[in-house]
């Protein structure tokens, strides 16, 4: 496992890495709906994630809903599973946005990061971090640091020592770090996040 190696070389993160099973990438299908899972996640830990969207499948009898499903469904009716009024619209945002650009899985794996994130980000109520779990989780890349998120800099702070108050400063000095990470920076992401036992649910 060549991130392993590579990863290993910082001494912190090898003392956190030791402590877990070592995880492997995959790549998953319908985009659309690990999209719409991420935006029910936003906030939330991943206990209260699960259940919600649990439920949001058995609205469909536990089938993966299609696109024109899910904007089918009254909004009343994802509210009533625990979704925000906001949550609801942003997730039939998404199947719309998928409908309208007509997206495939095949279409998304062929763009890089840069590109991804630039377009998906035009959905309303997709933002940077919320792509950045897409590409982890979902289109197994390799080489992402989701630099805003709190278990991230949480985790770092702490395996660092560094000061958490200066969100600036901190910022700046956890892209130092991760520089060294690259080109496993996805990797080094999922070790931090199961070293604090808060890894988003996608």
């Amino acid at each position: 496992m060549e991130h392993l190696l590579h990863l290993t070389k910082d001494k912190n993160l090898k003392k956190i890495i030791a402590l877990q099973e070592p995880y492997v990438l995959v790549s998953r299908k319908n985009v659309y709906l690990h999209l719409c899972s991420s935006i029910m996640s936003q906030q939330l830990s991943t206990k209260v994630a699960a259940v919600i969207y649990n439920r949001f499948l058995n609205l469909y009898k536990n089938k993966k809903p299609g696109l024109q499903q899910i904007i089918d469904t009254p909004v009343e009716s994802l509210r009533s599973i625990g979704l925000s009024n906001a949550k609801a619209r942003y997730i039939q945002n998404v199947c719309r946005f998928f409908l309208a650009e007509k997206i495939t899985d095949a279409t998304l794996h062929k763009m890089n990061n840069e590109e991804l994130i630039k377009y998906l980000s035009q959905i309303k109520g997709v933002g940077q971090w919320t792509v950045e779990m897409i590409l982890m989780f979902t289109l197994g890349r390799e080489d992402v640091f989701a630099l805003d998120d709190l278990g991230i800099q949480q985790s770092i702070a702490k395996l660092y020592q560094l000061d958490a108050t200066d969100k600036k400063t901190l910022k700046e000095k956890m892209l130092k770090l991760s520089a060294k990470w690259s080109p496993y920076r996805t990797y080094a992401c999922r070790y931090l996040w199961g070293w604090k036992d808060n890894k988003p649910k996608v």
